[in-house]
C-alpha cells in the first residue's frame, strides 16, 4: 500500500447456510373421502435462509394400485405463486399450496411430496 513493503494478513470467516422449507402443519393428513370425491388442504412454506429468489416446484408421488395400474391421485396449486421473492424490508414471503387428493379406486397411501427449488434443495 503505497509502496509500503509491510505485510498485511486479512483473515475471513463465514458460514454456509443452505436454503431450507418448514411447512404448517409438519404434516398432511386427508380426510377419508368417498371414491372420486377430492379432498384438499392448504399448507404454508415457509423457506428459510434463501439468499435470492428462487422458483420451488413439486413432484407429486405416483402410485401403484393392486391390478398394477399407476396413478397419480395428487394435484398440487399455489395460491398465490411459487416463486420465492424477498421483500423490501429483507423478510421472505411465505407460499400457500392446495393439495388434493381424488381416486376412483381405494387406495391409501403414506410417503412424501418433495418440494424442490431450482437449484435442485
Amino acid at each position: 500500500l503505497n509502496d509500503n513493503s509491510s505485510t498485511y494478513i486479512l483473515t475471513l470467516s463465514g458460514t454456509l447456510r443452505s436454503p431450507k422449507m418448514s411447512f404448517h402443519p409438519p404434516f398432511l393428513m386427508l380426510m377419508p373421502v368417498p371414491l372420486g370425491v377430492e379432498t384438499e388442504e392448504v399448507i404454508t412454506i415457509i423457506p428459510q435462509e434463501f439468499i435470492r429468489q428462487s422458483r420451488i416446484r413439486v413432484k407429486v408421488p405416483e402410485l401403484e394400485l393392486a391390478d398394477g395400474t399407476r396413478t397419480c391421485p395428487f394435484s398440487v396449486k399455489f395460491l398465490e405463486g411459487q416463486d420465492i421473492v424477498f421483500s423490501s424490508d429483507g423478510t421472505i414471503n411465505e407460499l400457500t399450496c392446495r393439495i388434493s387428493f381424488r381416486s376412483s379406486k381405494p387406495l391409501s397411501f403414506l410417503g412424501e411430496m418433495l418440494f424442490i427449488d431450482q437449484e435442485e434443495n
